[in-house]
């Protein structure tokens, strides 16, 4: 491609064109490229591909590439040049007419090439190296496959991911927005994405309650020496937004929550009796973002985070880790997620705590990971500085992975604040400390929700589960009297009436209501409804207090009606 583009626009300069998942991208200094020059560059590609020309690898010393890199007046190749490490330099030759950096391998000769299975999808801007002040570049993203099929396949999965794609979907189903009004990357949850995510913190809550964590509110801000003593002002400030000046004191809004869950610890003196103690928080954090990165639900500003710390004993780490993944499990499992990537980091170079906790609390990692039966890969020298940890990975319906829920032991903010606690002889000591988050914001995980679902969620998480539709206004009255009944058993039912029944109908589906209860004068008569699945078509008429029973079991099941 990058032949192509100096063959048709002989003053572009090359950067880089490394491969990315399911295809690869080339930066160019040049002016801007519309879609009818990726037409022409693809042709040119073609030609390239027909002419069957051989690719050539050569190993040159670092002297001899960067003089022949000088004759051809490429400066980025020479900033390029000077970060590779390794010695000879290896170029290759695309015939006698073009060549490029490269450590290989390729394909014997360009018409080894299927140029019927690649594509060249889009361009955009890119600065150098990501930096903001260096030049912009225009970068083309193409993907290569074996062949034609492959291409087809994965054509098909972007127009199925598109299609899914929870910022349209959040826009056609009325769930969020971002206001620029009031600024990038701050999400409006609207009433019927608000009351998905009510369910999410409901449910959240009440599992928590369950394995035995007590339930946390704190500030969203704090004094800027907060974040000095955690570390965080030293380490993660080009992240935090400015400190504001409060009655001469500094405050910072918040970039997380665990020195707020550390002051709720330090409130008291504790006995190796109280652990393990487990406090959990849907906390929400501030986070600085270039306006450029700003995607969506996926990349904001402001954030809910389902965060939790655990102070354990170093003999309970294990016992505590089976526990979280326990939890992890029951509330992934609820939206449907089953197959997970896993992945245990462990000790970096660089870290702080003795070579015995870290071997501890690594070995309490995986056992429990091997009590739990799940497979995973050891990312050897992965950790934090601060402790071992394991992240997860769900697949959502198009088979993509996303990173939500991640269990850290951390030895550096305990040692940071001090906390300690008495043991048996009664001498102070310090508890390990263990973050853990499940669904890891709930921002995030709502438009991962959104596209696992292409927006139509199952019943019991569905914004309306029910629409009541008169076939005419004559049954409205029965219909409203059907809805006050439904909501006072907590389903969430609206009436929608002042159009023909067969548009009611297709605006009921277009914006996925899962059940629509058809209403006219044999059934208010009756005293019944005609139920109406989106999914599985008519049902057939039913009294509303057996339409109530199984709204109730399908609810309570997570099913279908």
């Amino acid at each position: 491609m990058a032949m192509a583009v100096q063959k048709l626009f002989p003053n572009s300069k090359v950067t880089i064109g490394p491969w990315i998942d399911n295809g690869f991208y080339y930066d160019f200094d040049m002016e801007p490229l519309t879609d009818k020059d990726l037409k022409k560059i693809k042709k040119e590609m073609d030609r390239i591909i027909r002419r069957n020309l051989p690719l050539v690898r050569e190993e040159v010393s670092r002297e001899e590439a960067q003089k022949r890199i000088e004759a051809l007046n490429e400066p980025y190749k020479l900033e390029i040049l000077e970060s590779i490490k390794e010695e000879p330099i290896t170029i290759y030759h695309i015939g006698e007419e073009w060549w490029d950096l490269c450590a290989g391998p390729h394909v014997e000769s360009t018409g080894k090439i299927d140029r019927k299975a690649v594509e060249l999808e889009s361009v955009a801007g890119a600065y150098w190296r990501g930096d903001e002040k260096n030049q912009m570049l225009q970068r083309i993203y193409g993907t290569a496959w074996e062949n034609e099929d492959q291409l087809k396949a994965y054509i098909h999965f972007k127009e199925e991911a598109k299609r899914r794609d929870h910022r349209r979907l959040g826009q056609d189903l009325d769930l969020f927005s971002i206001q620029e009004d009031a600024g990038g990357g701050l999400v409006f949850w609207h009433p019927k994405g608000a009351i998905i995510r009510h369910i999410l913190e409901d449910s959240w809550k009440q599992i928590h309650l369950q394995y035995g964590y007590d339930l946390l509110y704190t500030p969203h801000v704090a004094k800027a020496d907060l974040w000095r003593i955690s570390g965080h002002i030293d380490f993660y400030k080009e992240n935090m937004y400015n400190q504001m000046d409060v009655e001469d004191e500094m405050y910072q809004l918040r970039p997380m929550n665990c020195p707020y869950h550390i002051l709720v610890y330090k409130r008291k003196l504790h006995s190796y009796r109280d652990f393990p103690i487990r406090v959990a928080e849907l906390g929400t954090v501030y986070r600085y973002e270039l306006s450029g990165s700003l995607h969506g639900l996926f990349r904001v500003r402001g954030f809910t985070q389902d965060d939790a710390h655990i102070f354990c004993l170093e003999d309970q780490i294990q016992d505590e880790i089976r526990g979280v993944l326990d939890l992890t499990e029951q509330i992934l499992g609820q939206f449907g997620f089953r197959y997970y990537e896993i992945n245990l980091s462990t000790r970096p170079e660089k870290s702080v705590g003795s070579d015995d906790i870290w071997e501890k609390a690594t070995v309490a990692l995986k056992n429990a990971l091997d009590d739990k039966g799940w497979e995973y890969k050891v990312d050897e020298g992965g950790g934090a500085f601060y402790g071992p940890k394991i992240d997860l990975k769900i697949e959502d319906a198009l088979g993509r992975k996303w990173q939500c829920s991640t269990v850290q032991v951390d030895f550096n903010l305990p040692a940071r604040f001090d906390i300690t606690y008495v043991d048996s002889n009664s001498e102070k000591k310090r508890p390990i400390m263990i973050h853990r988050a499940i669904l890891g914001s709930l921002e995030r995980f709502f438009g991962v929700l959104i596209e696992h679902y292409a927006g139509d969620f199952p019943l019991w998480l569905a914004p309306t589960q029910a629409r009541i539709l008169p076939v005419t206004d004559n049954e409205l009255q029965y219909c409203n009297e059907v809805a006050a009944e439904l909501k006072s058993r907590g389903f969430r039912v609206e009436v929608c009436h002042g159009e023909r029944l067969p548009k009611l109908i297709r605006n009921a589906e277009t914006q996925k209501v899962p059940l629509m209860a058809v209403v006219g004068p044999k059934e208010v008569q009756a005293r019944t409804l005609t139920i109406r699945s989106r999914h599985n078509g008519e049902i057939g008429a039913m009294h509303v207090d057996e339409f109530i029973t199984r709204l109730q079991l399908a609810v309570a099941n997570k099913s279908s009606l």
